[in-house]
C-alpha cells in the first residue's frame, strides 16, 4: 500500500500524465510526420525517410505564408476586441454588481450550456441576407439591399469569434480585479483622486495581468481556428487552420499538414515571446 506521501505523488503526477498523453505525445507525432519524406502519410512512401521537403514547400508557397500572416493579424484583432469588450463586463462584476455578482456571472456562463456549433450557426443566421442584423438595418432605413459582406467574409469570422470568446475573456480579468486591494482605492480617494483617476491609476494597472492573460488565451487558439471560418467565412474568410485541416482530411497529406502546423505553432510562440518581452510582466504584476 502507498503511504500518504506516495498517494500525493501519484495524484500530483496525474496532470503531468494527462499533458504527456494529450499534448506532448500528439505534438511529437505531428513533428515526426512533418519530417517524413514521400507523398502523403497514408500511401506508399520510403520507410520513414527524414526530409525537410514539406517545410520547404510550406515556406516557399506565397499563398500559404500570406494566409498565415492574415490569420495572425485576425487573431490579434479578435483577441484585442474580446479583451476590450470583456473589460467593462469584468469591471461591472467586480465593482458594481455587489451581491448580484454570482447571478450575473451565471448569466455570463449560460452560453456554455449551448453547443459551440449551435452558437456559430446562430450567428450565421443573424448575419445572413434575411437575418436579424440586415432586417434591423432595413427597418431603420439604413440600407435598401442586404449587406453581403456580413456573411461569408472575414468580418463575419471576426464578429462571431469575438462573441464566442467574450465569456472566456471576462473571467481572467474579473479574477484580477477581484484581487485588487480595495484599500488602495480608498487611499487614492483620501488623496483626492476622483473616480476616473482611481480607475486609470489604480484599477487598470493592477488588472493588467488579467487583461494580458485574456489576450493570449484568445490569441493562441484563434490563430489555428478553422471551424468558424468554415461555417461563416466561406471562401473569402478562410484561415490558415482551414488549409491544415484540408491536408489532414481531403488531401490526406499528413506530412505537409504537420509541417504547416509546426510552422504555425513556432510563429505563435515567437509572437507570444516577443510580446511578453516587450511588455515585461515584472513591471505590470502587482
Amino acid at each position: 500500500m502507498l503511504g500518504r506521501g506516495g498517494t500525493l505523488k501519484v495524484f500530483a503526477g496525474l496532470p503531468l500524465a494527462w499533458l504527456a498523453a494529450f499534448f506532448v505525445l500528439p505534438l511529437l507525432l505531428i513533428g515526426a510526420f512533418s519530417l517524413r519524406g514521400g507523398a502523403g502519410a497514408l500511401g506508399p512512401a520510403e520507410p520513414w525517410a527524414v526530409s525537410f521537403e514539406q517545410y520547404a514547400e510550406a515556406l516557399d508557397t506565397p499563398a500559404f505564408m500570406r494566409l498565415l500572416g492574415v490569420s495572425v493579424l485576425m487573431a490579434v484583432g479578435i483577441a484585442g476586441l474580446a479583451t476590450l469588450l470583456a473589460y467593462p463586463i469584468a469591471y461591472f462584476l467586480a465593482f458594481r454588481a455587489g451581491a448580484r455578482a454570482p447571478l450575473f456571472l451565471t448569466l455570463l456562463l449560460v452560453p456554455f450550456a449551448v453547443s459551440y456549433l449551435l452558437r456559430v450557426m446562430a450567428w450565421k443566421l443573424m448575419l445572413g441576407p434575411e437575418g436579424g442584423i440586415n432586417s434591423l438595418l432595413a427597418t431603420l432605413g439604413l440600407t435598401d439591399d442586404p449587406l453581403e459582406l456580413l456573411l461569408y467574409s472575414r468580418p463575419a469570422v471576426i464578429i462571431t469569434l469575438v462573441y464566442v470568446w467574450i465569456p472566456f475573456a471576462t473571467l481572467p480579468i474579473y479574477a484580477a480585479m477581484q484581487r485588487v486591494d480595495r484599500s488602495h482605492l480608498e487611499a487614492a480617494a483620501d488623496l483626492g483622486a476622483g473616480p476616473w483617476a482611481r480607475f486609470w491609476r489604480v484599477t487598470v494597472p493592477l488588472s493588467v495581468p488579467g487583461a494580458l492573460a485574456t489576450f493570449f488565451m484568445v490569441f493562441i487558439p484563434t490563430v489555428g481556428e478553422y471551424v468558424t471560418p468554415t461555417l461563416v467565412g466561406g471562401a473569402d474568410g478562410i484561415m490558415y487552420g482551414n488549409i491544415i485541416q484540408g491536408f489532414f482530411t481531403r488531401s490526406a497529406n499528413w506530412p505537409l499538414g504537420s509541417a504547416m502546423a509546426m510552422i504555425m505553432l513556432a510563429l505563435t510562440l515567437v509572437v507570444v515571446a516577443i510580446a511578453l518581452r516587450v511588455i515585461d510582466l515584472r513591471r505590470v504584476t502587482p
